[in-house]
C-alpha cells in the first residue's frame, strides 16, 4: 500500500492551496481518509477526513469553513482544499487510509499513511 501527498508549497497568508493524495494497492473506495499535520516541536493534529461513501465529513475546528476535503474515488485520490491560509497552518501535511468505521480525527484510527507534502505560509 502507498499512499504520495503532492501540493505542498510556500503561500502568502490568505492564499490558497490543494493538497492531493493518490493511494494505490488497496481497494481505496472500502477506505475511509483523513488529512493530519504535524508543525515543529508539536504533536501530529487531525485536519479533516472522509468516510469510504464520501457522505460524511468531519473538521478540525480550526479548519472548520477553511478547508474542505473530498474523494475522487475512479482516481484513488482524495484532495484537501485549503483557502484563506495563515501562519499558523504552516506544517507537514500527511494523508492516512484506514478500514475502521469511527474514530477517524484520531491517528490510531488509521492503518496507511504517507510521507507528507511541507505547507508554508508566509504572514
Amino acid at each position: 500500500v502507498q499512499l504520495v501527498e503532492s501540493g505542498g508549497e510556500l503561500v502568502q497568508a490568505g492564499g490558497s492551496l490543494r493538497l492531493s493524495c493518490a493511494a494505490s494497492g488497496l481497494t481505496f473506495k472500502e477506505y475511509s481518509a483523513g488529512w493530519f499535520r504535524q508543525a515543529p516541536g508539536k504533536e501530529r493534529e487531525f485536519v479533516a477526513a472522509i468516510s469510504w461513501s464520501g457522505d460524511n465529513t468531519f473538521y478540525a475546528d480550526s479548519v472548520k469553513g477553511r478547508f474542505t476535503i473530498s474523494r475522487y474515488d475512479a482516481k484513488n485520490t482524495v484532495y484537501v482544499q485549503m483557502n484563506s491560509l495563515k501562519p499558523e497552518d504552516t506544517a507537514h501535511y500527511y494523508c492516512a487510509a484506514t478500514n475502521h468505521p469511527d474514530g477517524l480525527g484520531t491517528t490510531s484510527t488509521y492503518n496507511y499513511w504517507g510521507q507528507g507534502t511541507q505547507v508554508t505560509v508566509s504572514s
